[in-house]
């Protein structure tokens, strides 16, 4: 079970609407909702995905966020204070008494009466900037360094804000979001790590197979550790 108290603060959702000077399709804008939401495979009843390629789907179902970054985002962003509010990053769930050094892929909680389980961290697109209106808050992200992280849904329920967080297993305690989200962010795995990584219990798809994919090349290239491609590009 997790040590401290860990509660939703928020369950938001919102419906995919025009974003930005060019008014892209995105379902990036949440609002809090009432009382005992479904969730089931597909995420939240009400909310929305524009590109199911790149947000939602089975392994990106829910998105969390710890509601204590949000002070270091103002700290690092004065000048987006007033925006720099809960839901701002998109999230699904604001949550208390978690961080990213806190939860670790592959971990499975209930809340409410749905049991989830964590895939990876979040890698932020264009679509954050559109919504502050400053392309620079893609890097920032990296910057501030809190990813937040993204929930499958094994089993089909209802959450509701004031639910608590429970954790029922943990197959990959040294694997933590924040472990793997500046591993993304310094592009600095090693061999190791990479196959580590693709045969991780309860990580996203997209993640295992990126390191497979990797791991294969580094195996049949002459360059040593150092000079390897990393799964994907820093931000």
């Amino acid at each position: 079970m997790i040590a401290s108290p860990a509660t939703i603060l928020a369950v938001r959702v919102g419906a995919v609407r025009p974003l930005g000077p060019r008014a892209t399709p995105s379902g990036f804008v949440k609002h809090a909702v009432t009382g005992p939401v479904a969730v089931d495979t597909a995420g939240l009843a009400g909310d929305g995905q524009a590109d199911r390629r790149v947000h939602g789907a089975p392994d990106k179902a829910v998105y969390a966020y710890p509601v204590d970054a949000y002070a270091r985002w103002r700290a690092h962003l004065p000048h987006h204070d007033a925006q720099l509010m809960p839901g701002s990053m998109g999230e699904n769930l604001v949550v208390a008494g978690l961080g990213d050094d806190d939860v670790a892929l592959g971990d499975v909680v209930r809340i409410g009466s749905a049991v989830l389980q964590v895939t990876e961290p979040r890698q932020p697109c264009y679509k954050l900037g559109l919504a502050f209106g400053d392309a620079a808050m893609v890097r920032a992200f990296a910057q501030v360094g809190v990813s937040g992280w993204y929930y499958r849904v094994l089993e089909a329920g209802t959450i509701a804000a004031g639910d608590s967080i429970k954790r029922v297993a943990r197959p990959n305690p040294g694997w933590t979001v924040a472990r793997l989200f500046a591993l993304i962010v310094g592009g600095t795995f090693t061999p190791a790590e990479l196959i580590e990584l693709a045969g991780l219990e309860g990580a996203s798809a997209k993640w295992r197979a990126k390191a497979a994919r990797r791991a294969a090349r580094v195996a049949r290239s002459p360059v040593g550790p150092e000079g390897f491609e990393p799964p994907t590009k820093p931000l």
